[in-house]
């Protein structure tokens, strides 16, 4: 455990100091500060669209700078000869993986955290205006409703923000897997395929009775196959009810909103999210592994 923990610590540091992610961490800061200050001309759905635009920012900011170094986790260190002398001490193939794959998601988190600050803070500011609520009003009133706006729409994006944290863990131990084969030039566009290919499987199902429901055995069988394969991806995107819904959140009017979203409901769609993510991350992880166990240490090939 020691030795994972010392290479996690290792790789956070490598992912986070890297040039790329200090790059995109302050420039997807900048595009949600001055998507902040625009209109979107939602017709009363402003913050809702400015939540969901600016979501998938993070996801995609944090996403590139998390695949850039698990990119180059294991295939740079390979090629440049730098893993034969980690593995001449004490340390098992599988704690280099486990070790690189819990650092770089550590990072994520990290580039998660720093970015949803800036958008809670940015949502915080422009309810009011959304809303047409005067911020500095002294009517209780209109002040309670800007607060239960503010909480039911930060409430709800929080879960958001988790949910895009579980989506990247996925997809990043995906990229450290075919890191064990392959250079960033193949493994980054690999992983943008598989998170457009795997936002698609979302429209497979159901298989008997949907879009497929027509087409021979033969289809069916290989649209379930890639459909067992590739990363369901829906599974995280639940702003139907973080964001797109009300919430009823404790303490503010819209606990009595029959047509509400409960908290419950949002916490169950959580962890079944979480579970899917660790047991998607451990096939990745089992299938790179198998190939990092075949891989030739001293750079290219047998």
């Amino acid at each position: 455990m020691y030795r994972t923990l010392v290479i996690l610590r290792h790789t956070f540091l490598e992912a986070t100091l890297q040039p790329i992610y200090g790059f995109l961490m302050i420039l997807a800061a900048a595009i949600i500060i001055v998507f902040g200050l625009l209109p979107f001309f939602a017709l009363g759905e402003d913050t809702k669209m400015f939540m969901s635009v600016t979501l998938d920012v993070v996801l995609l900011a944090v996403l590139l700078a998390s695949l850039f170094a698990a990119s180059k986790s294991i295939y740079d260190e390979i090629e440049d000869r730098t893993m034969l002398t980690l593995m001449s001490k004490p340390v098992q193939r599988w704690q280099v993986m486990v070790g690189k794959y819990l650092g770089i998601i550590l990072s994520a988190a990290v580039g998660v955290v720093i970015l949803g600050a800036v958008l809670v803070l940015a949502t915080w500011f422009r309810i009011p205006g959304d809303y047409l609520l005067n911020a500095n009003t002294l009517n209780e009133i209109v002040s309670n409703q800007i607060r239960d706006y503010r909480l039911m729409h930060i409430s709800g994006l929080l879960a958001q923000l988790l949910l895009t944290w579980l989506q990247i863990c996925v997809l990043v131990a995906i990229s450290v897997a075919l890191s064990t084969r392959f250079s960033l030039i193949v493994n980054l566009p690999a992983v943008i395929l598989i998170y457009f290919a795997g936002n698609l499987t979302r429209f497979l199902f159901p298989i008997s009775t949907g879009p497929l429901a027509d087409k021979p055995a033969a289809v069916k069988a290989l649209a379930w196959l890639l459909s067992l394969l590739l990363p369901y991806l829906e599974t995280f995107d639940l702003k139907k009810w973080t964001l797109l819904s009300t919430l009823k959140v404790p303490t503010t009017s819209f606990m009595t909103d029959s047509h509400a979203i409960g908290l419950g409901t949002i916490l169950t769609g959580i962890a079944v999210a979480a579970l899917y993510a660790a047991a998607y991350a451990a096939f990745a992880l089992c299938a790179g592994m198998w190939s990092f166990q075949t891989r030739e240490l001293g750079g290219g090939e047998a």
